[in-house]
């Protein structure tokens, strides 16, 4: 896996990632930036929503489950002092289907966080992960 970040100015970046798609990064006024683009630790945040997201979904689609919909909304702490590292994130997964199993889902999810997705364990390092599920 590679990446590329190219500094356009004051503290905006594009990050291209190796499969060609790309993404703006800046910071925000009060740091020199412009807020044209995501910040990099928002960026982190949404990186383990799309982790945990895919893995729920092709779990439950291999479950044969007919799920439709899926959302995770992240809510974040970080530390107050540098490193500024992610210490609590709360993962709240709202799920749509035909008559999903409220069993299919809590597996879907348990196995994303305890065995598939990469970016949890990165993140477990330094924050405590909470996770809560809705079937809409």
């Amino acid at each position: 896996m590679k990446a590329k970040i190219t500094w356009l100015n004051g503290r905006a970046f594009v990050a291209e990632s190796g499969s060609g798609h790309a993404v703006v990064i800046d910071g925000a006024p009060e740091s020199g930036g412009r807020n044209i683009g995501v910040r990099p630790m928002e960026m982190m945040l949404m990186g383990l929503g799309g982790c945990t997201a895919f893995d729920v979904v092709m779990i439950l689609e291999k479950s044969r489950e007919k799920v439709t919909a899926c959302e995770v909304t992240l809510e974040a702490e970080r530390a107050t002092e540098d490193p500024k590292v992610f210490t609590k994130v709360k993962l709240i997964y709202t799920l749509r289907g035909e008559n999903l199993k409220p069993a299919a889902v809590e597996r879907a999810i348990k196995l994303s966080e305890e065995k598939y997705c990469s970016a949890s364990k990165m993140f477990e390092k330094t924050a405590t992960l909470e996770h809560e599920w809705h079937i809409a």
